[in-house]
């Protein structure tokens, strides 16, 4: 992709947007394809904006998550012109780890899917990511790709990116459906295996991007949750909004806390047991 720009607010190489092989843009060299910003999300956003509206570049930019707050004018600016720009937000929850509260997002990625036409795009593994990259090229519009930092169990073909949800893990009959985003997908394979044994049948669902799948026929969004069978969502971060599509929620309505990111998760509920637990008492209440 000859057309692609990128860079990051001071952290390219932890956010992954570092292209190999190119030089960097400067005044002397015009024509460098890697922008290194500075610690300056809000600059960085805007300049995006500007490029894509411009024309003739592909600009993506990279930062924490967190310091989506710093950059929200320029994203909600790109949203709002339809400029076509890809914002890379990695270090998405409290798997951030030490850094603690500060650094740890939990509210922001309902703040991302409340902004009108923003692609919002939250992958599993690696297979959804680059599925996430395929539809961030193709759409006509600025999309959000929001990844975690520790690393994921590969346990999708990534198809669910293309119709923002997709059955992972399936059983017949379910008693109940597990949905997930992002890092608590493989979390949900793990629980369904421990609830199969538990005698409890679960279906998996991985919903990369809820505008995708609210895009859908409604035949197609009623097979993947189908009417009658409870619906337990499970994602690290803030459960506002998992009201539309489940009938509980395990989330963090809470800010983080300074440890070790699997300590952290693992003390904020987002854990096998605490999945098993809620989905068998919500399969025997609907039953």
């Amino acid at each position: 992709m000859p057309a692609l720009v990128a860079g990051a607010a001071d952290l390219t190489g932890n956010t992954g947007t570092k292209l190999a092989g190119q030089s960097a843009a400067t005044p002397a060299n015009p024509a460098g394809r890697q922008v290194y910003y500075g610690i300056r999300e809000h600059g960085m956003g805007s300049a995006m904006v500007g490029m894509a509206l411009h024309g003739g570049v592909l600009p993506a930019g990279g930062t924490f998550f967190v310091f989506l707050d710093y950059m929200r004018p320029p994203v909600r600016l790109a949203a709002l012109s339809g400029a076509k720009v890809v914002f890379v937000f990695t270090h998405d929850s409290v798997g951030v780890g030490e850094d603690g509260p500060t650094h740890q997002p939990v509210e922001h990625i309902a703040t991302l899917r409340a902004i009108p036409s923003l692609q919002v795009i939250r992958p599993a593994d690696a297979n959804e990511t680059v599925a996430a990259w395929r539809a961030a090229v193709a759409h006509d519009g600025p999309t959000a790709l929001v990844l975690s930092r520790q690393n994921l169990t590969v346990v999708t073909d990534g198809s669910a990116v293309a119709t923002g949800a997709g059955i992972v893990h399936d059983t017949a009959n379910p008693e109940v459906v597990l949905l997930a985003t992002g890092s608590e997908v493989s979390l949900c394979v793990e629980a369904a295996a421990a609830l199969h044994a538990a005698g409890v049948a679960a279906r998996v669902v991985s919903m990369p991007s809820w505008d995708r799948f609210e895009a859908q026929a409604a035949e197609y969004r009623s097979s993947v949750l189908p009417a009658g069978v409870p619906v337990l969502s499970v994602e690290a971060a803030s459960t506002f909004g998992w009201a539309r599509w489940a009938d509980e929620s395990i989330g963090i309505d809470r800010f983080g806390a300074s440890a070790p990111g699997g300590v952290v998760l693992e003390n904020l509920g987002i854990n096998v047991a605490n999945v098993v637990a809620r989905a068998t008492a919500l399969a025997q209440k609907k039953g």
